[in-house]
């Protein structure tokens, strides 16, 4: 039996790296997807995996356009849409700060605000959204995408406790450093390799989206059902050190 046979999915940043591999994750365990991204990637994803996907275009920041993609049966949100910045708070400009809270933070609340009640229309459901060990522990330049990673995982507990009542799992990931198009863009911005990411490691190599997905659904899954506002470290050890 598929874990996600007869369930509607809602993925954000499904177009690439780990929201194209829980796509593709929740796809194969049966679920109803909907790829959300704000490029026409999804699509592409949605067209290869084939009914029951569809993609749809959606930039998280837009109230208007979150209600509006919602769909009217969601049991299954996974917010995996986000941005970072790679400088110390003296360096920020305050147009990056916003940019990086409007799409991690905001965006996080508003996919939850309007699925919540189409999850209470079904009696319950589960979130997960994707936040990071720079919520937990500090990194060197990531002064905005720490804070902004830190207000998803505190918001993921305050609806946990809010929504636990009506059904409703809500549950964060923390990914450490994954070999995924978005650190492959950060090591270009930064000057940094991947061989001296994969050397921090304990274990001398980098997650993979799919290790990623593959936590995400077990928190949305039914084998979680006494698991709600944890934040699971998914790190290969780093945080550990």
């Amino acid at each position: 039996m598929k874990r996600f046979a007869g369930k509607h999915a809602f993925v954000t940043g499904a177009g690439s790296g780990i929201g194209a591999a829980v796509a593709r994750a929740l796809h194969a365990e049966g679920a109803v997807v909907t790829l959300a991204d704000v490029s026409d990637d999804a699509s592409a994803l949605a067209a290869e995996l084939g009914p029951p996907a569809t993609a749809i275009r959606l930039d998280v920041r837009e109230e208007d356009q979150v209600r509006a993609a919602i769909p009217a049966v969601v049991d299954v949100l996974v917010n995996v849409a986000g941005i970072g910045s790679t400088t110390n708070a003296p360096d920020t400009s305050l147009e990056v700060w916003e940019q990086v809270f409007a799409v991690n933070a905001r965006g996080t609340f508003l996919t939850c605000k309007h699925v919540i009640p189409a999850m209470v229309s079904r009696g319950g459901g589960a979130i997960v959204n994707v936040g990071s060990i720079a919520a937990l522990v500090g990194l060197k330049n990531r002064a905005a995408y720490s804070a902004s990673k830190g207000a998803v995982v505190a918001l993921t507990r305050a609806l946990a406790i809010d929504h636990v009542g009506d059904g409703i799992r809500v549950n964060a990931v923390c990914p450490g450093t994954v070999d995924s198009p978005w650190v492959r863009r950060l090591v270009e911005n930064t000057g940094e390799s991947l061989e001296q990411l994969q050397a921090r490691q304990p274990m001398g190599r980098l997650g993979t989206p799919e290790e990623i997905a593959e936590s995400i659904l077990y928190l949305a899954s039914d084998q979680a059902t006494f698991v709600t506002g944890s934040a699971l470290v998914v790190d290969g050890g780093m945080t550990a050190v």
